[in-house]
């Protein structure tokens, strides 16, 4: 009885993920706010990166993947790099991305809001247009993460994230030697285990 309850309920999570997807495709072909946010991350002398509970993994993703193509990107972990510390220097040419999702976290809508009122530029990922910092970013990217699961989905969120480094990565100046470095020195260093 438990075996076949959970076969169906792994098939209405399967199924609406396939249409999340197939609708956070549609929807991010045509939203040109990407190209927009991405060229405001590439224009930034620095840029922070921002995220708490399950949303901090979504931020440890994207500064992992910017980082690869760009430099002087920084993800704000509250540990080695703690909001205090940044918000004590924050220039005009500065970006932070905070991705914050529902459940909102006090920390994260804190610490962007300070930021930009220092002068900072806010890019904001949420899911919701109502989210408490919308309306305090330069640009928004509002994706859905509708689940038939407990849990929101991640689905079109990591696609958010892909894009946007990718985008990012592709116009950013100097990427392609960065890129190629760095799989120099991976070679050189012996980093990874080869089949």
């Amino acid at each position: 009885m438990q075996r076949r309850s959970a076969a169906v309920l792994k098939r209405r999570v399967i199924e609406q993920e396939r249409r999340q997807l197939e609708l956070a495709l549609d929807w991010a072909r045509d939203d040109d706010a990407f190209e927009r946010v991405a060229a405001q991350i590439v224009a930034a002398r620095r840029r922070f990166i921002l995220g708490a509970a399950k949303s901090f993994t979504y931020a440890s993703l994207l500064a992992l993947d910017l980082s690869a193509g760009l430099a002087n990107v920084t993800l704000i972990d509250g540990t080695i790099v703690r909001p205090l510390d940044v918000l004590s220097d924050v220039r005009s040419s500065d970006v932070l991305v905070a991705i914050s999702l529902s459940r909102y976290r006090r920390y994260t809508v804190d610490m962007a809001l300070q930021f930009a009122k220092a002068g900072g530029t806010l890019i904001v990922v949420t899911d919701s247009p109502d989210a408490p910092l919308v309306q305090h970013a330069s640009e928004r990217i509002i994706v859905s993460t509708e689940s038939a699961s407990f849990a929101n989905s991640p689905t079109s969120v990591a696609l958010v994230i892909h894009l946007l480094a990718t985008l990012t990565t592709a116009s950013a100046k100097g990427a392609g030697r960065r890129l190629a470095e760095r799989d120099r020195l991976a070679e050189s260093l012996d980093l990874y285990v080869e089949n």
